[in-house]
């Protein structure tokens, strides 16, 4: 049974493990630096779809489809399946695991929605509700920036502080096992807004939600950053992670050597990111398919993956509504 150590952080005494994990990227994702760790690659951002929107849901089915090859389980073995994307009520995630007739709960946390649904997962595999459980999302810059910003076609120049949003989807699936990675603490993270109304600034709206929840884990668990191998933020891009270890250092944390934003390392400089890349999809590509074989082979321990979201509307940026931001940490340990 889950142990509560605070309000906030919970301590999953059954150590759940990570059987199989899988990550599904497109074109742009298969021509950066981490392409030979991705599952899949898709030749083109439409993945032989009509519309962006499908492409997404495409990924979505992909992703889980491949990690129960991993796992050497079908559909029928996964009691739950925790899954949520970036678009309005989540359609990405509906519309493409609809076929697979497992019983589906829908979350959204914008960009932190893998640490959300990985932290859901293994709380059911560890308080007995299930015995396979199962966590996925995606995201798809056509879409996203058709929702979210501009259409494609106007063709606007991008901000300094902008990110671009990945083509991607990554999906991990949790049960009771012997073998590492076990998720052993799950911090559940504050809603934080500090003002930030640029939907191009993402970085800078996430940042303190980030550095919030890393510095209530440490209280609650008692550790410091170097008790973690990496401590690993989902997509605040450099703008966002410089913010980040500024907020820190005024808290007395250094936690630079130790930090590594999925967003700074997703694309190269060569591929005109600007700040890096962002979306559901790129912290869920970088641990499912980078991260945990790097686990497996015995490089990292320890880590804390705080995957981070800004948690804007469309409707609610043109009524000069603030991007507040939020952040969930996940530790995961190899043994």
């Amino acid at each position: 049974m889950s142990q509560k150590l605070s309000r906030s952080t919970i301590r999953l005494t059954g150590s759940p493990s990570i059987v199989g994990s899988a990550a599904v990227g497109g074109k742009k994702e298969g021509e950066g630096p981490l392409a030979r760790y991705y599952d899949i690659l898709c030749d083109d951002s439409s993945l032989g779809e009509q519309t962006w929107e499908k492409a997404e849901s495409r990924l979505q089915k992909d992703a889980v489809n491949k990690a129960l090859e991993k796992s050497c389980l079908s559909t029928t073995d996964i009691d739950f399946l925790f899954a949520g994307d970036l678009l309005n009520q989540c359609i990405s995630s509906t519309y493409g695991l609809r076929d697979l007739e497992i019983p589906f709960l829908g979350v959204y946390g914008a960009c932190s929605t893998m640490a959300e649904s990985l932290a859901l997962a293994s709380l059911f595999v560890d308080n007995g509700i299930a015995v396979h459980a199962a966590a996925v999302t995606s995201s798809h810059f056509c879409a996203a920036e058709r929702q979210f910003r501009l259409p494609l076609e106007y063709g606007g120049q991008r901000t300094p502080t902008s990110q671009w949003t990945a083509t991607a989807s990554g999906a991990a699936v949790v049960a009771h096992g012997e073998k590492g990675p076990f998720v052993k603490e799950i911090s559940i993270g504050k809603i934080t807004d500090m003002g930030i109304t640029d939907a191009n600034n993402m970085g800078a709206a996430m940042a303190p939600a980030a550095a919030d929840t890393l510095k209530r884990h440490l209280f609650d668990t008692g550790r410091t950053v170097e008790d973690y191998d990496l401590i690993i933020t989902g997509d605040l891009g450099s703008f966002g992670s410089e913010l980040f270890l500024m907020l820190l250092n005024d808290a007395g944390i250094d936690a630079g050597t130790r930090h590594l934003d999925c967003g700074n390392i997703i694309f190269s400089a060569e591929q005109n990111a600007v700040c890096g890349g962002s979306g559901c999809g790129c912290s869920a590509v970088t641990m499912n398919g980078y991260i945990l074989p790097r686990m497996d082979a015995g490089e990292y321990n320890r880590i804390l993956f705080m995957a981070t979201g800004a948690l804007m509307s469309p409707t609610a940026g043109l009524q000069g509504e603030s991007i507040p931001g939020i952040a969930h940490g996940v530790v995961i340990e190899r043994r």
